[in-house]
């Protein structure tokens, strides 16, 4: 019924503002009216991923936390690799590992160690590629660790736990920790029967980007809070959404990531809508009734395409009263 509704209110709004609009007003009109729309799905969007967040989840988290720490601890060496040094052939000798550990586990007897010491002892080795710790679990398992920062810091850690049950059949995700709206599982389907480093790099990719996403917009929560109003965002942050209203405009900006691994937005549009009648039209043309239409701000979305959401938006909040004077010269309060 709501997409009904709104669609009906494009249309009549479209409609009406044809007839006394250029192309160029009309496409800013309509833009709104979607910005509008939007606004409020991302809102009802923001309040359910509270009511999304499970106790389970925490449980396995805890437990498979408990599970790393230990494997970490019993590690008898641990080997950082860069570049070429990971590969698909260093994949295969950790899947060979598993296997030949499990071996052994499987070989013994309950209760019995002799059989042990005629076999081969391997060492325990966990490997650090970038921001990810690659270890040998219990039972024919390979856990990934992801270590996620922001701004040089330690932020997050996720968790990704492959089984292995044979060489002849493919790896599988037996559970994990990645928030349920990142797409593991469409990753899995992709990339992790044909290229298992690539299934475990862009898992670590998508982590990332999410946790660089979040954590600029809590900092500006953090650091702009009393100017910045209405903040909605989508539960991975690939759309937000806020309003500044501390100025004589009321200012919108709407934030469109081009895919779930990007940390700077491609679709970007910075709205300014004039909220006294005392703003005169920058052509003279008198004072601003209620059909005037917002004037973007390309400094400003130049400014969110190139830069974190932080810097921008001191950039955008320094040089905001000087634009909007030039776009309103004729503000009868100055």
């Amino acid at each position: 019924m709501f997409y009904i509704e709104f669609s009906f209110f494009i249309f009549f709004s479209f409609a009406s503002y044809c007839l006394s609009s250029s192309l160029f007003d009309i496409v800013l009109k309509l833009e709104c009216i979607f910005l509008l729309g939007v606004s409020n799905v991302l809102k009802r969007h923001g309040e359910l991923a509270e009511r999304l967040s499970r106790d389970s989840d925490k449980m396995i988290f805890e437990r498979l936390q408990r599970e790393f720490e230990a494997a970490i601890a019993s590690q008898t060496q641990e080997i950082s690799l860069d570049g070429e040094q990971w590969n698909d052939g260093l994949l295969a000798t950790i899947r060979e590992r598993v296997h030949m550990e499990a071996e052994r586990k499987a070989m013994q007897l309950p209760g019995d160690t002799s059989m042990l010491h005629g076999l081969p002892f391997h060492d325990k080795i966990t490997y650090k590629v970038a921001n990810k710790i690659i270890c040998c679990l219990e039972g024919a398992r390979i856990g990934i660790q992801y270590e996620t920062t922001f701004a040089g810091e330690p932020c997050e850690l996720f968790h990704c736990v492959l089984e292995s049950k044979s060489f002849l059949e493919k790896m599988t995700v037996l559970e994990h920790t990645v928030p349920f709206f990142l797409p593991i599982r469409e990753a899995e389907n992709e990339f992790l029967s044909s290229n298992a480093m690539k299934f475990i790099d862009h898992v670590g990719d998508l982590l990332q980007a999410y946790v660089d996403r979040r954590e600029q917009v809590r900092l500006i929560k953090e650091l702009y809070g009393n100017q910045i109003k209405e903040l909605y965002h989508s539960l991975p942050y690939h759309m937000v959404e806020f309003l500044l209203d501390d100025y004589d405009c009321k200012v919108t900006v709407s934030l469109r990531y081009a895919d779930l691994v990007s940390i700077l937005p491609t679709g970007v549009s910075v709205l300014a809508w004039p909220m006294h009648r005392n703003f005169m039209n920058k052509k003279g043309g008198g004072p601003l009734g209620s059909k005037t239409i917002p004037e973007r701000l390309s400094y400003a979305e130049d400014a969110l395409r190139t830069m974190s959401l932080p810097e921008a938006y001191a950039e955008i909040v320094l040089n905001l009263p000087h634009t909007l004077q030039e776009i309103y010269p004729h503000n009868a309060s100055s």
